[in-house]
């Protein structure tokens, strides 16, 4: 494997801050992630992933060694009963891949249409939109252990996954998913819950589906390759009953447990910042929970703009925001 010195992270993450790591390779084989982890135990280094890098905030310095996931690959087994699974390498872009599906004639993903990043991060995060997880379709997952240095294969019960976090979040870095597995439906009924789809007739088409999926966040979500931006940058914040009722006019979503999950855009604009700038960091004017790179944001210009939202939200109304993407 060809180990590169000072790797230039400035063009795999879609904030677009300008980043090295120490070293850094592609890896294009699930192979030679057993190459890459030895590779970084001799420079003393620890090993970091990197998929599209939709998910990170980097410093300008990441003092490790990155692998860049490349892997390609997708197939399809038909089962008996009319089910399918669809399995993914994680180098493949998460977007394309679910177009793909329903291109196949596989519907089951649509929901989640149109979220940037790779399929072997898409489990890490438990991604989710539009009234669907990946936690509801996924069936398997192979990682690589690099406790035990040997590959394993997981089944969802093991990923212990709840909103936005899953065991590999909690387990820090020792799991590197190579490919994931998904069980689409035999019974494929739509999910139109979401606001902005409940607009679609009852018997829409998975294809119909994920063209409006794509359509509500072109138009709530700013193009990361024109605005560097990560998404949602902070959770949904989820709270008991009591303290949800004491915040009035914040949109609430009861959970199954009793509690209340809130509306942390609607928080974020209620303090003012929305359009808000801190010298090249922002918040985007159309939608409070995105923070965009105006150009040539720093690493410390978008941290000290979250921790100051995070201040103002929490002095505010009694509400901690949980930072979602990670600092490598």
């Amino acid at each position: 494997m060809n180990l590169i010195a000072d790797f230039d992270l400035s063009g795999l993450n879609t904030l677009g801050l300008a980043a090295r790591a120490r070293f850094g390779a592609r890896i294009e084989s699930a192979e030679a992630i057993e190459e890459l982890a030895a590779l970084a135990s001799g420079t003393g280094l620890p090993l970091r992933i990197l998929g599209g890098g939709s998910n990170v905030v980097l410093r300008e310095e990441v003092a490790a060694v990155v692998g860049f996931m490349a892997t390609k690959g997708k197939s399809i087994d038909q089962r008996a009963d009319g089910s399918a699974t669809v399995t993914a390498q994680a180098g493949e872009d998460w977007s394309e891949f679910v177009a793909w599906t329903i291109s196949q004639g596989l519907p089951g993903l649509e929901n989640l249409a149109g979220i940037p990043g790779t399929v072997g991060a898409a489990p890490v995060q438990n991604i989710g939109a539009y009234g669907i997880e990946l936690a509801d379709r996924m069936e398997s997952l192979l990682v690589w252990d690099t406790q035990e240095r040997r590959q394993v294969r997981l089944g969802r019960e093991d990923c212990d996954f709840s909103y936005r976090q899953s065991m590999f979040k909690r387990s820090g870095n020792r799991f590197i998913v190579l490919e994931v597995t998904f069980a689409l439906p035999r019974d494929w009924t739509p999910n139109l819950s979401y606001p902005g789809l409940d607009s679609l007739p009852s018997d829409a088409d998975a294809r119909t589906i994920m063209e409006r999926v794509l359509e509500v966040r072109r138009a709530k979500l700013p193009n990361w390759r024109t605005l560097g931006n990560v998404g949602s940058f902070f959770h949904n914040p989820i709270v008991q009953p009591e303290l949800a009722q004491g915040i009035a006019g914040v949109p609430r979503y009861p959970q199954r447990d009793g509690s209340v999950k809130l509306s942390a855009a609607w928080l974020i604009e209620a303090c003012g910042f929305k359009g808000y700038r801190h010298g090249q960091a922002g918040v985007y004017d159309k939608h409070a929970l995105i923070l965009v790179n105006h150009g040539g944001a720093t690493y410390g210009e978008i941290t000290q703009l979250a921790a100051r939202i995070v201040e103002t939200v929490r002095d505010r109304f009694g509400v901690t925001l949980i930072q979602e993407p990670i600092e490598p």
